[in-house]
């Protein structure tokens, strides 16, 4: 069988990027050169640079052109890559922990082994949670200026699990959902797994382009908005209260959900309420303790209108049947008993110290965090190459994550992402200077 022209060009530049003759950070020719030089039409062209990037060989960015991907970084790195070798340094994932944890999880192992209701846990739970749990849920959300009732929680597997149900409950393929330029991957992973179309929306320094949500919704048929309005990932923003507001002003106005992304929202101390607050007839509110407690705890939960209620019950008994009874059982008691209060102030003290760290050690260059949060946004000139960088990195057993996971746009930025959260305060220091020595190797090379 004759292979089609188009592919041939495919083949003979994937073999010549996989081979090394076409290193990583080579720019390839324009797609009219290529079309000129393979005597393939333009569009044609165009496809093939297409089916290399979907090969993860390419990366073509806005007015500079097409450059091949350094192919030693695993695809999607950030979020699909297995877990990161026991000897790296790891600036790719935060699971903060703080002294005496460990000891907390068995004492509370030791307290639950005594309790009355531990037959309990072996048994089926309401697909929601126990109603006492949801109560323990409610009283913690109100910490966080979200008064609501017990009816309005729902207990889940760790955030992600509640992203996932939510948008199961009140998505369908095809339905276009409106996310910051730069977002949370976990909802990129989602968003293709359900098939939703998601719209970019222009990032500003202290929240998404509100503006630009409102010139979207005018031409396009947007159901949902995911936001992280306190302690975005990555940037590390919380929007002023008067951008909150204007928000929930565009969400009515045409009908949005809004999905409100709180994973990070402890470490911000005084921000503006919840827009679960501001709007809680139209927003679904998801949050965990993988931060602010444990990431192995996956105990996550939702706050949602009543009319949304039954729908996401019927997702969480979908997915995983019921909430998971000893860790819930764990958590709910460490609420009630202050643990969670006491190690999110903690843990708000040790982000600031590591991003104090993180300033004295990239000193000179640009970088866009929050005071107290676990990642810092490091954008890089854009003649230069994060995935140089990374791969460079990775070679002296550092991970880090370049822009490619949490854009969602077709312009990807070069920039990397550090996730401060996750190697003592010793090695966090020598490990951002191995990062400040790569970048600078590739700004000057």
């Amino acid at each position: 069988m004759r292979v089609p022209r188009y592919k041939a060009v495919v083949d003979t530049l994937a073999a010549d990027i996989r081979s090394g003759r076409r290193p990583a950070g080579a720019r390839l020719p324009t797609q009219r050169a290529l079309a000129a030089r393979e005597g393939i039409a333009l569009v044609t062209a165009s496809r093939v640079y297409t089916e290399l990037g979907a090969m993860g060989l390419v990366s073509s960015e806005q007015g500079r052109g097409t450059f091949v991907r350094e192919t030693a970084l695993p695809p999607g790195h950030g979020i699909d890559q297995a877990a990161v070798p026991v000897d790296t340094r790891d600036l790719s994932f935060n699971y903060p922990s703080v002294d005496g944890q460990t000891e907390l999880l068995r004492q509370a192992l030791r307290d639950l082994a005594t309790a009355g209701d531990l037959e309990a846990l072996l048994r089926y739970q309401p697909h929601a949670g126990r109603p006492h749990d949801r109560a323990a849920v409610a009283y913690h959300l109100a910490h966080r200026g979200l008064h609501l009732g017990p009816d309005q929680t729902l207990i889940v597997n760790g955030a992600q699990h509640g992203l996932a149900v939510t948008a199961m409950a009140t998505l369908s393929s095809g339905d276009v959902v409106a996310v910051d330029a730069l977002t949370y991957p976990g909802f990129k992973v989602l968003a293709a797994a359900l098939g939703l179309d998601l719209v970019a929306l222009p990032v500003t320094d202290t929240g998404p382009d509100l503006d630009a949500l409102n010139q979207v919704c005018a031409r396009r048929p947007v159901r949902a908005i995911y936001t992280m309005p306190t302690l975005h990932n990555p940037l590390g923003w919380v929007t002023d209260l008067a951008a909150r507001e204007r928000l929930v002003a565009i969400a009515r106005h045409h009908g949005l959900l809004i999905i409100e992304d709180a994973s990070y929202a402890f470490l911000a101390e005084n921000p503006p309420p919840p827009i679960a607050a501001l709007a809680p007839e139209t927003t679904i509110y998801v949050s965990g303790l993988s931060k602010n407690v444990a990431t192995g705890l996956r105990v996550g939960f939702l706050a949602a209108p009543p009319p949304r209620v039954p729908a996401i019950e019927r997702a969480i008994r979908a997915t995983t049947w019921n909430t998971p009874a000893l860790t819930t059982a764990i958590a709910c008691r460490w609420i009630e008993d202050g643990t969670v209060e006491r190690l999110e102030a903690e843990k708000r003290h040790d982000a600031r110290t590591r991003q104090t760290l993180a300033r004295d050690a990239l000193t000179g260059l640009r970088t866009i965090s929050h005071p107290s949060s676990y990642f810092i946004w490091l954008p890089l000139p854009e003649d230069t190459r994060a995935d140089l960088i990374a791969a460079s990195l990775a070679r002296a057993q550092v991970a880090v994550s370049t822009a490619d996971p949490f854009a969602t746009s077709t312009h990807v930025p070069q920039a990397l992402r550090l996730a401060l959260g996750s190697i003592n305060l010793t090695d966090l220091t020598a490990t951002l200077a191995d990062v400040r020595q790569a970048v600078d190797d590739e700004i000057y090379r």
